[in-house]
C-alpha cells in the first residue's frame, strides 16, 4: 500500500457542507503507512466540533476499505477561527469585529436589493471593476468582491473568474481577475451541486468568508448580498463593520417598493446608505430616443424616500448582458459606453462619500 493510493482515496472525502474534498482544500498534511497501518494527519480551522468528527470518520471508512490496510489512525489538529472579541460597534451592541484577515481592508460596502431580478450582481461586478480602475489610476490598493449569494452565486461567471481557491497558511486565497479579488460559494461547489442549507450554515459560510479568506490589502471590499433581509444579510452586518450600503432597484413599483423595505434593515443596524442605483432605466434607440420599458422614476422615488442620493441610472444595453455572460464586464470590454460612464460616476461618488467618513 503506497501513499499515492491513499491520497487518491482521500479525494473522495468531502469537507462537510461542500462538494470539494479535503485534499484539494489542502487539509491533509501527512500520510504514513507501515505494514498495513496508516496514519493520516489533518489540520483544520473550525469552530464546529462536528466537522472534524465527520472528517475523521470518513477518512477511516474510505482508507480502511483499501486492500492491505489493517488499521487507520487520524491525527487531527484543530484551530479555532481567528476572531476578535465582540465589542460595541457601528452596527450596535455585540457586533463582531472583523478578523485579522480583514485588517487591511479599508472600507467595506454592501450592494443590496429587496427583490431578485433587478441586476444587483451585474451592478456589483461592474461597480467593482470601475472602482478598481479609478483606484489603480490613483496608485491605491485594489478591490475585492465577497459574493454572499449562497444559493445562486453568479459573480464568478460575470467576472470571468474560474478555478479553485488555493490555501496558504490555513487561509483561503481569493480568485483574482481584472485586478479584482473574489470569493464566492461558486468556487467551492460543483456547477451541478445544489446548496440546500438552512440559516446557520449560511451564517457560518459568511463568517468564513470574512475570517478565513486572506483578502490582503484592499481599499474597498464590495459585498454582493442576496435579495431580502434574511440570514445572509443579518450575519453580514454582525460580522463585518460595513461603511455603507448601495441599494439597487429598477424603475417599476414592483421593484422599488420592495427595495425601500429592504433598505430599512440597514437603518435598523446603523449602516449608512450611500445611495441608490437604478438599473435597466431606459433603452436608447438608434435615433437617440429613450424608451422607458420598465416605467420611470423608481430610483428617484426610492432615493427620496430613503433620504439618500440617486447615484446613477444604468441603461438597458445588450452589451451589459453579453459582457456578464462572457465574463468580461462592460466596464472592461467597452470603456467608452454609456453604461460604463454611469458605473464610473457611481464609483466616484461612492469613493467621495467614503473619504468623508
Amino acid at each position: 500500500m503506497d501513499t499515492e493510493t491513499i491520497k487518491l482515496a482521500l479525494k473522495t472525502v468531502k469537507f462537510p457542507g461542500f462538494s470539494r474534498d479535503i485534499i484539494s482544500f489542502g487539509l491533509v498534511r501527512e500520510v504514513e503507512t507501515t505494514d498495513g497501518n496508516v496514519l493520516v494527519g489533518v489540520e483544520i480551522t473550525t469552530g464546529d466540533p462536528s466537522v472534524p468528527e465527520k472528517i475523521a470518520a470518513d477518512i477511516k471508512q474510505v482508507v480502511g476499505a483499501l486492500n492491505g490496510v489493517k488499521d487507520v489512525k487520524v491525527r487531527m489538529e484543530i484551530s479555532q477561527p481567528k476572531q476578535q472579541p465582540g465589542a460595541p460597534g457601528a452596527a450596535g451592541e455585540g457586533k463582531l469585529q472583523a478578523s485579522t484577515t480583514m485588517q487591511k481592508v479599508k472600507y467595506a460596502i454592501a450592494v443590496a436589493s429587496g427583490k431578485g431580478g433587478v441586476g444587483k450582481s451585474t451592478v456589483t461586478v461592474n461597480l467593482a471593476c470601475a472602482l478598481q480602475k479609478i483606484l489603480e489610476e490613483r496608485g491605491k490598493a485594489g478591490v475585492g468582491i465577497m459574493d454572499c449569494d449562497i444559493y445562486g452565486p453568479s459573480v464568478p461567471l460575470m467576472l470571468g473568474a474560474a478555478g479553485r481557491p488555493e490555501i496558504e497558511n490555513d487561509l483561503i486565497l481569493p480568485v483574482e481577475n481584472f485586478g479584482v479579488k473574489t470569493m464566492s460559494m461558486g468556487f467551492l461547489v460543483d456547477d451541478d451541486t445544489p446548496v440546500v442549507w438552512r440559516g446557520p450554515m449560511i451564517m457560518k459560510t459568511i463568517q468564513q468568508f470574512a475570517q478565513n479568506v486572506n483578502w490582503g490589502e484592499l481599499e474597498i471590499l464590495v459585498v454582493d448580498l442576496p435579495p431580502g433581509t434574511g440570514d445572509a444579510q443579518l450575519s453580514l452586518v454582525q460580522t463585518i463593520p460595513l461603511d455603507g450600503a448601495v441599494i439597487v432597484t429598477t424603475p417599476q413599483p414592483a421593484a422599488y417598493n420592495v427595495a425601500r423595505r429592504g433598505a430599512r434593515m440597514f437603518e435598523k443596524v446603523n449602516v449608512p446608505l450611500l445611495g441608490v442605483v437604478e438599473n435597466m432605466s431606459y433603452l436608447e434607440t438608434p435615433d437617440g430616443e429613450r424608451q422607458a420599458l420598465f416605467g420611470e422614476g423608481g430610483g428617484t422615488m426610492t432615493a427620496k424616500s430613503l433620504e439618500t442620493p440617486l447615484l446613477g441610472q444604468v441603461p438597458i444595453d445588450i452589451a451589459i448582458r453579453e459582457g456578464c455572460d462572457n465574463g468580461i464586464p462592460i466596464v472592461i470590454s467597452d470603456p467608452e459606453s454609456a453604461a460604463t460612464e454611469v458605473f464610473t460616476l457611481v464609483a466616484q461618488q461612492i469613493l467621495d462619500a467614503l473619504s468623508k467618513k
